[in-house]
């Protein structure tokens, strides 16, 4: 059922992405969309489109010997599971050195540590990632914003016919990402210990990574906890949000607070199906938080490296760090019908020389709360705030 919802800004910006780059990666979790998205994108391609999918033993055939089958081929060429054929790397790198360039190649591929190594090592300079993650309010409507919140963005899930549907699809994504997903990524780790970890973060979500605390509640060394934490993340079902500091003559937090990416995934591992379920846990205000936090990012178009949180020792703290050359922007996530201002919001105003702060909230008009600091009406996201361009 993905097919019922048009990923129109994934798919201009992959065809701009096309126009510039000879090899565009997307990578996404599991389930995400990617391979429908590839699909919009080859119906609107102007020329020859050659299709392989990685999965199907015939296009495994065909691509036995990838040089003869590739290298006369024009227009698009699209390679899905690329990462179960890190052979082809160099013979993408050879085809995209050509000077003429006939062909683009897009590629796709649940992010892994070995997908990223071969592309790394064999098409540096040539290839530009774009991350495809689920569902946004911009894509679904702002009037399916709780559906979207409560059942996350993956294509499968939010789509279900019920809430009922929509949880059964999760557990069984949990399990089979689990159980097979991870293992064809090169992670060798068993399942049930993934599990519990992942189960543990949820319980963690939207908190200062602790490491030693962490370790000690699983029974594992901190290196071992830190390399399953970096194994979900290559992997796009948890986010890091690294920290922001600077010499303030004040002590700032530099760890990274930790999120489970799918606000549906998320409400799973914590053994919540429906509405009353999540708004009755204590985690409802985290998961509203980590789910507006990705809003905002994705209609800023801030890449990765410039968003961050901030935090002292002394208590004063900042949902969202948006930085753009000389730009600063904050956020706060409050799920309240009346947002105020806080002493932490005008600590950072001053300590981080921000442009404004927005405190989004639930509500439905965005107004001043002070010199600013405005609070920001979720519904009004894409009308009220402006991409960074």
């Amino acid at each position: 059922m993905t097919w019922l919802i048009e990923r129109t800004r994934h798919r201009e910006k992959l065809q701009g992405l096309l126009e510039r780059h000879p090899v565009v990666g997307i990578l996404g979790a599991r389930q995400v969309g990617k391979t429908t998205l590839a699909r919009q994108l080859e119906a609107r391609y102007d020329g020859p489109v050659s299709s392989f999918d990685l999965e199907d033993p015939t296009d495994l055939a065909r691509l036995a010997e990838p040089m003869l089958a590739l290298r006369d081929l024009r227009g698009l060429i699209v390679i899905d599971e690329v990462q179960r054929r890190p052979d082809l790397f160099p013979v993408l790198r050879v085809l995209a050195d050509r000077l003429e360039r006939t062909a683009r190649f897009l590629i796709l591929g649940s992010a892994s540590p070995e997908l990223l190594q071969q592309t790394s090592e064999s098409l540096a300079g040539r290839i530009f990632y774009h991350e495809l993650g689920g569902f946004d309010l911009d894509e679904v409507g702002v009037a399916a914003g709780e559906r979207l919140w409560l059942r996350g963005g993956f294509p499968r899930s939010f789509l279900a016919a019920t809430d009922g549907d929509s949880a059964e699809w999760r557990r069984g994504f949990i399990r089979t990402f689990l159980e097979r997903d991870l293992p064809g990524l090169g992670i060798q780790v068993p399942a049930e210990t993934l599990r519990r970890f992942w189960t543990m973060i949820a319980h963690y979500h939207g908190q200062v990574w602790n490491g030693a605390e962490l370790a000690r509640a699983f029974g594992v060394s901190g290196v071992t906890v830190r390399r399953y934490l970096d194994l979900l993340t290559s992997a796009l079902v948890l986010r890091q949000l690294p920290p922001w500091f600077e010499n303030l003559g004040k002590r700032q937090v530099k760890a990274p607070k930790v999120y489970v990416t799918d606000s549906g995934l998320l409400h799973t591992l914590l053994g919540l199906e429906g509405r009353e379920d999540v708004e009755g846990h204590p985690k409802v205000g985290a998961s509203w938080e980590g789910f507006i936090l990705r809003e905002v990012v994705e209609r800023l178009g801030a890449r990765p490296e410039e968003v961050f949180f901030w935090a002292t020792h002394a208590g004063a703290e900042l949902d969202l760090l948006v930085v753009r050359g000389n730009r600063r922007l904050g956020f706060e996530m409050k799920r309240t019908a009346a947002p105020r201002i806080t002493p932490s919001i005008r600590t950072a105003l001053e300590d981080l020389r921000l442009e404004r702060v927005d405190v989004v909230y639930p509500g439905e008009r965005t107004f001043p709360l002070a010199e600013r600091v405005r609070a920001l009406a979720l519904p009004r996201l894409y009308e009220d705030l402006a991409p960074l361009g």
